[in-house]
């Protein structure tokens, strides 16, 4: 079972700090330039979020909930860029992203910002996770790629807190596979578009 937390809406007026808004303009401009390259098809299921905004989020979460540890997720993390923010913020940070070009465009982002950030090129999904969805044309589904948790050692229910960015449509699909296999009292977060970050514990 899950229980919505709700993170108040003062959160945006929260300090970024400096060094952290100069890192993440600079990420902006390597999308960018990632985004307007002509010589390879796009990567569609890619688009940025509110990184100020998530930054300023995970903070207030980290400050105000109780956490079963410090180990963080982020399931499809592209260019690592949050994964980068909760190692910035005393997280032990992993990324799993099942496209090649972005995991490499990922591991660019972790060293400029000499983040201490583990990054898999895998499937996000536990085994037998693709079961919970009820279309089978939902973008995180049948990527082909080996299963992430497999090559960690680790399984869903190790990670106190998971952050994603569903695509539309998704979000249901993120927050049952969250509730069949996290731990009892981890933390799901997730970009759900510009001024909609949600928050979610897992409580039974």
């Amino acid at each position: 079972m899950l229980a919505r937390i709700p993170i108040p809406s003062s959160v945006d007026a929260s300090t970024v700090p400096a060094d952290v808004q100069e890192r993440i303009a600079q990420a902006r401009r390597d999308i960018e330039a990632f985004q307007d390259r002509w010589d390879r098809p796009q990567i569609e299921q890619f688009v940025a979020a509110d990184y100020e905004l998530v930054y300023q989020s995970l903070d207030w979460t980290l400050q105000s909930q109780s956490r079963i540890g410090q180990r963080f997720l982020e399931w499809g993390c592209g260019f690592s860029i949050v994964s980068a923010l909760a190692a910035t913020l005393g997280l032990n940070a992993i990324g799993i992203e099942a496209e090649a070009d972005l995991l490499a465009e990922g591991r660019k982002t972790i060293a400029a910002w000499n983040a201490d950030v583990e990054l898999i090129q895998g499937d996000f999904l536990p085994p037998g996770a693709e079961s919970l969805a009820d279309d089978p044309t939902l973008p995180s589904l049948g990527h082909g790629v080996d299963n992430g948790y497999e090559q960690l050692g680790l399984d869903l229910d190790d990670f106190a807190i998971i952050y994603a960015y569903p695509w539309p449509g998704e979000d249901d699909f993120h927050e049952a596979v969250f509730d069949r296999y996290a731990a009892r009292g981890a933390l799901l977060m997730l970009f759900c578009g510009p001024h909609d970050v949600r928050l979610w514990r897992k409580t039974a």
